[in-house]
């Protein structure tokens, strides 16, 4: 089986009292602006409906298939693997340096040309032979991994076979080998996103963070939970939202093992987490904000939706979890500091816009 860091030694270290926030390598007080899950085809479909990047630290060479309804979801590796959650690294940093262009005013476009020290240091990585070597190989990973899915457009069945990135190419090298200059092509759907600033803004310490399965936790928290005060998933949604391989018996031992590392160093940026086992019931994973981002001014929260307002969005988007859908909404409504006259309304409509994106009408 392909390892996701499961080793009991490796989850709580040698030394319980040492932080599990690998150390701040190039210490600088910015943070990144990125598009995690939407910066991906189809407006978050595939990395947020269902997991793209691998949490092995092995090649993991398997096809993924993933399903909600009638829409699927596959995920298919090079013979070197798929791209890895700290290969999504490079998608952050090239999504934060193009919507900083945009940010400025400047011209933009699907490629783009850094410097590879610059993004080894900007997500907190070594700057020694094998990181540049390390960075070759994710970009092959990026390259070589292919999305396939079925989108409803119009009531006819398209499918549409795209890459993470769509090309990268070393400009130039130093003398003694290593990489200087990288141009990387990023695929339509990528760039699709960034224009329509479909971003997210990651607390910096998401490149602290060892394990893959707590930045996918984060990742996921920031999404679902955003500004508000605390979100919950069930154990096992939270397995196949995150893209574990691991049996839920070995899930849970790992998400235990994060939730009482953060009790004690409060490592997970921005959210508490805490796991809540209740007798009879499914267990839930809960994220606590943590009141530490930055946000618009504060807004009355939405009062609640009542049983009416839920069938319409049934019939708005059949076959979708309606109440995700709503937490999405309220966090919209947080992060753009929208008070709506009639939030039933506002919902609804929130709703169509969200099925359209999915190209579901």
């Amino acid at each position: 089986m392909v390892g996701e860091i499961s080793n009991s030694m490796a989850d709580l270290g040698r030394d319980p009292g040492r932080s599990p926030l690998l150390p701040d390598r190039h210490p600088t007080p910015d943070f990144f602006v990125c598009d995690v899950f939407d910066a991906v085809p189809k407006g978050d479909l595939a990395s947020m409906e269902h997991p793209i990047f691998s949490l092995s630290t092995k090649p993991d060479t398997r096809l993924r298939r993933y399903e909600q309804g009638d829409i699927f979801v596959e995920v298919t590796p090079s013979v070197k693997g798929l791209a890895t959650v700290h290969d999504r690294d490079i998608l952050i940093y090239c999504i934060s340096q193009i919507v900083g262009a945009l940010n400025e005013g400047r011209a933009v476009d699907r490629t783009i040309r850094l410097k590879a020290h610059d993004l080894l240091t900007s997500t907190n990585r070594m700057t020694n032979g094998q990181a540049y070597e390390g960075l070759k190989a994710a970009l092959e990973r990026l390259r070589g991994t292919t999305i396939s899915t079925n989108i409803k457009t119009g009531g006819t069945e398209a499918l549409d076979v795209f890459g993470l990135i769509e090309r990268a190419r070393i400009v130039r090298e130093t003398r003694d080998g290593r990489m200087q200059d990288v141009e990387i092509v990023l695929s339509d759907w990528v760039f699709n996103a960034i224009e329509a600033r479909e971003v997210l803004t990651l607390h910096r310490d998401y490149f602290r963070l060892r394990k893959p399965l707590e930045r996918r936790m984060y990742e996921l928290a920031r999404k679902h939970c955003g500004h508000q005060a605390e979100w919950s998933i069930g154990l096992e949604r939270l397995r196949e939202k995150c893209g574990s391989t691991s049996t839920l018996k070995e899930f849970r031992r790992l998400v235990r093992t994060v939730v009482e590392q953060d009790r004690t160093h409060s490592h997970i940026p921005d959210y508490a987490v805490d796991l809540v086992e209740r007798v009879g019931a499914v267990e839930k994973v809960v994220f606590l904000n943590r009141q530490t981002m930055e946000r618009a001014p504060l807004v009355d929260t939405p009062p609640p939706l009542s049983h009416e307002t839920h069938d319409a969005a049934r019939q708005i988007a059949p076959g979708w979890d309606v109440h995700a859908i709503e937490q999405d909404w309220r966090s919209w409504c947080l992060d753009k500091a929208c008070q709506p006259k009639d939030p039933a309304r506002h919902f609804l409509k929130f709703c169509m816009t969200w099925v359209e994106r999915r190209g579901l009408l």
